[in-house]
């Protein structure tokens, strides 16, 4: 029932509406939204995600600015830390493990490019989620999630 709701949500999204779910709507792009989705930590690049989404490169990376929003390999490194946010929020994983787990060959990496879209290095995010949820206030839980978002 749910899949069917969501269906019919996304079918009647208005077309200038953009978005990961407005891309549902397009076979193609929703095969790459899925590629993404489903191997997060595979080293993607336009080229290969064009490729198995029977996309020309220039056409996938128009099409997916276009209607998702943004170019395929940002929302790749969005969808990645929003992974990373939610592995530190919730797991013991250290920052390595993580790191290899989304796709980064070295920890620094990773950890610069968190800091970049996220703000604050991993550690600091882990730690202001634990502070935050063991405080019970909600304005802290607030600035934490906001800072994932």
């Amino acid at each position: 029932m749910f899949v069917d709701v969501l269906r019919r949500y996304v079918e009647s999204l208005p077309p200038q509406q953009t978005g990961w779910l407005a891309g549902l709507r397009d076979p193609q792009l929703s095969k790459a939204l899925a590629l993404i989705h489903d191997r997060p930590a595979h080293n993607w690049t336009v080229e290969a995600l064009a490729k198995e989404s029977a996309f020309s490169r220039t056409v996938l990376a128009e099409r997916f600015t276009k209607i998702v929003g943004m170019p395929p390999m940002h929302y790749l490194a969005k969808w990645r830390m929003q992974i990373a946010s939610e592995l530190l929020s919730t797991g013991n994983s250290n920052v390595a493990s993580i790191a290899a787990e989304i796709g980064y060959e070295s920890e620094a990496a990773f950890s610069r490019a968190f800091k970049k879209m996220i703000g604050v290095p991993p550690s600091a995010w882990r730690l202001g989620v634990r502070v935050a949820a063991g405080s019970g206030s909600d304005e802290a839980s607030e600035t934490a999630n906001e800072s994932g978002s």
